[in-house]
């Protein structure tokens, strides 16, 4: 892993929206399912997936799922029931009301929050089988309220028509029952603009591979998407109270997920440089993902020696890592410097994946440097807002000659009009349609 001055280093990261190929394969799969359904749906599910279904394969029985916990351990389920109980609880605490403001000459004002109706979950499949995934999308959105939850996620490869059994296990212990074994570009389109067996939804939200990615983009604005992920990142902020050891575990805990991913120590300390690079060769040989960790550390890795913790914190807000640990002696001490993060992690023992399953936090975050204007996703992804306005006729006589003032100075005199002739029929005057 290499190690480098602040100097050095790249800070900002090129965005990847694939190649003009990929797009392009993207745009005619959307196409085809627009115009042919589920015709195009599982002529895709064979060409990408080679498994051949008929439209009533599609959709997984309840059987199906009940079928799965007799494939998975005891200690899962308890393991995914007891995440979900902290799932719960964190995102509950997020949740918003609608409001309304009387004031004394009458007039109401207000907002009113509703969940979203349909929501469609991608989860991905095969060799990137998340459960955790399945948790931290659906539950945040049955605390919104949302009515209707369903899940797509890609069949076995090679003929199989299963799904991972994890996955159904997952998606059952949170309450979701209508799942579609598609995945792809092609199962993304199909939930933005349905087909005979799948009915369009209002929101697409869950990560995948560059085709998914691209998919969202592609269908965004005739629905909603969480986000366009990127490569997993993680930034650990770090002085020479830090062990090495935990560090570079760290680093390679999110450098495991692909060759792209990106994992970057930030330190003023040169001998916890050292000693994190050494460490992390160290680790690298025992790493059962070792080919991918080590593509991920070689190419989008570094271990950054700063000057002093102050330019270290600059480092990490040009960044605005994915994930940030804060490992110092007083890390409670540096959080309100920290700008731009999409999940904050502190101390020796808040090692990332405590908030990437257990700790109760949403670990579906904005990546790429995104954490400088978005959010991790939350509750408020599945709601949508209504202003509410209702006006007196004793406010509206007491503001409508300011209200036709702005029209007019805009132009649009239908708008100043609109005002006048209530002004007008209530014997308060305008000062006719005429008037510029």
């Amino acid at each position: 892993m290499k190690v480098v001055s602040s100097k050095d280093f790249k800070l900002e990261r090129e965005v990847e929206y694939g190649t003009p190929e990929q797009n392009q394969a993207v745009k005619e799969i959307v196409t085809a399912i627009k115009k042919e359904g589920d015709t195009a749906l599982l002529r895709y599910t064979e060409q990408f997936d080679r498994v051949t279904l008929t439209p009533n394969q599609l959709r997984v029985t309840p059987e199906e799922l009940q079928a799965a916990y007799g494939r998975v351990e005891e200690s899962f389920v308890s393991a995914i029931q007891a995440a979900a109980v902290n799932i719960r609880a964190f995102h509950a605490r997020q949740k918003r009301n609608s409001w309304m403001d009387l004031q004394p000459d009458g007039t109401i004002l207000g907002q009113i929050i509703r969940p979203l109706k349909r929501v469609g979950v991608y989860v991905p499949g095969g060799k990137a089988a998340y459960p955790s995934s399945v948790l931290m999308n659906v539950i945040p959105a049955q605390i919104a309220g949302v009515p209707e939850i369903v899940m797509v996620t890609p069949p076995s490869t090679g003929g199989k028509e299963g799904i991972d059994p994890y996955i159904l296990v997952a998606a059952a212990e949170a309450g979701v029952n209508e799942i579609y074994r598609v995945g792809g570009a092609q199962a993304v389109a199909a939930l933005a603009f349905g087909t005979e067996s799948i009915a369009p939804v209002d929101k697409i939200c869950g990560p995948g591979n560059i085709y998914v990615a691209l998919a969202k983009r592609e269908v965004y604005g005739a629905v909603d998407i969480d986000s366009i992920a990127g490569p997993s990142e993680i930034v650990v902020l770090a002085d020479e109270t830090a062990e090495p050891a935990y560090v570079a575990a760290d680093l390679l805990s999110q450098a495991e997920h692909d060759e792209m991913a990106s994992a970057i120590l930030v330190t003023p300390s040169q001998s916890l440089a050292d000693s994190v690079a050494a460490e992390v060769e160290r680790q690298l040989q025992e790493l059962p993902r070792q080919a991918i960790a080590r593509s991920s550390v070689e190419n989008y890795g570094a271990i950054i020696v700063v000057e002093s913790m102050e330019e270290g914190i600059s480092v990490v807000n040009r960044l605005a890592p994915e994930h940030l640990e804060i490992v110092v002696e007083d890390p409670m001490g540096l959080v309100g410097s920290i700008e731009n993060a999409g999940a904050i992690f502190l101390g020796a023992y808040s090692s990332e994946p405590v908030g990437d399953y257990f700790a109760g936090p949403n670990h579906i975050i904005p990546t790429n440097g995104t954490a400088r204007f978005s959010s991790p996703v939350d509750v408020d992804d599945f709601i949508k807002k209504s202003s509410l306005i209702y006006y007196s006729k004793e406010a509206l006589l007491r503001d409508g000659k300011t209200i036709i003032e702005l029209a007019r100075r805009e132009g649009l005199e239908g708008h100043a009009r609109a005002i006048e002739i209530r002004l007008k029929n209530e014997g308060k005057g305008g000062d006719g349609y005429g008037e510029q």
